[in-house]
Formats: structure tokens, sequence, C-alpha cells
């Protein structure tokens, strides 16, 4: 697997610079930095939360956690991690567990944590465990346009 089809279809629609970066198997996003040799300020991780009957993506850099409080007081208490059999729903054409920071494409609202939206370069999964997407921060920060933005991650 590589780019999941619904990703690479939506960065060439809109037009989407990036390059390609191939790497050893990996399961989680620290690992993934490890194996890519970049700081885990750098990677996107997102998180899929369940609100107002829906769902959304949290991005954050891959060296923080979620500080899931912060942003219940920012989008309301009723939001929720999604589960694995949500997840697997809706990024079907993904590898378990290797969702893309990109919520567009898939329907979904994105929040960005304000530490990944200021890096100079970002990169993403691109829905599969060996691959991830280096962008520029200008083609990120095209990819998040209009997104709520804030600080609601602590650094690991």
């Amino acid at each position: 697997m590589t780019i999941a089809h619904t990703l690479h279809r939506y960065l060439a629609a809109e037009n989407i610079e990036y390059a390609e970066i191939p790497h050893a198997f990996t399961m989680s996003s620290a690992r993934t930095a490890q194996a890519c040799h970049i700081s885990g300020d750098h990677l996107a991780k997102a998180v899929v939360l369940r609100h107002d009957g829906g769902y959304m993506l949290a991005v954050l850099p891959a060296s923080h956690h979620l500080n899931l409080p912060d942003l219940k007081e920012r989008l309301g208490e009723d939001l929720v991690m999604a589960n694995e059999t949500e997840i697997n729903r809706l990024f079907a054409d993904c590898a378990h567990g290797a969702v893309p920071a990109v919520g567009r494409c898939y329907g979904l609202d994105l929040v960005v944590d304000d530490s990944i939206r200021d890096q100079p370069q970002v990169y993403i999964e691109a829905g599969d465990h060996e691959t991830l997407l280096q962008l520029t921060h200008a083609q990120f920060a095209r990819l998040t346009a209009n997104a709520p933005h804030g600080r609601f991650s602590m650094h690991d």
C-alpha cells in the first residue's frame, strides 16, 4: 500500500505539492518519526473524535498528546475519542491506525494545534504504515485553511 486513494485524489485535485518518504513499517507516530529521522514536532498525527453527532480530526504533533479537557472547553462537552471500528469505517482505504491528518477529503472538519501549524515543514501519514508525505508550511497551511486552531496538546 502507498498513498490512500482518497487522499491521493484530493491532493492532486487541490494541487498540493508533496514528497513521498518511504520508511520501515511502524505502528506509532513516534516510531515513524524515529524511522524517518525527523522530529516528532514536525509529524502531524490525527486523532479522530466524535462531536455533535459526527466526527472530526484533531491534528497535533506526534511528540504531543491530546489534552481532551482543553479541547472540550473549546468545542463542548460532547467531545469523545472515536473507537477503532468508527475510525476504520471513516478511513476505509487506509491501513488500520494510519489516519492522514487531512479531513476534507474524508468529509471531516479539523481543529489544528498551533504547535504543528507553526512548523516550517510538516509530515503526514499517507494512509499506510510505510509512507509519509512531506509538505512545506505553505502546503500544509492550504490543507488546513479555515480550520479552527489553538493550543490543546502537551509535549510528551
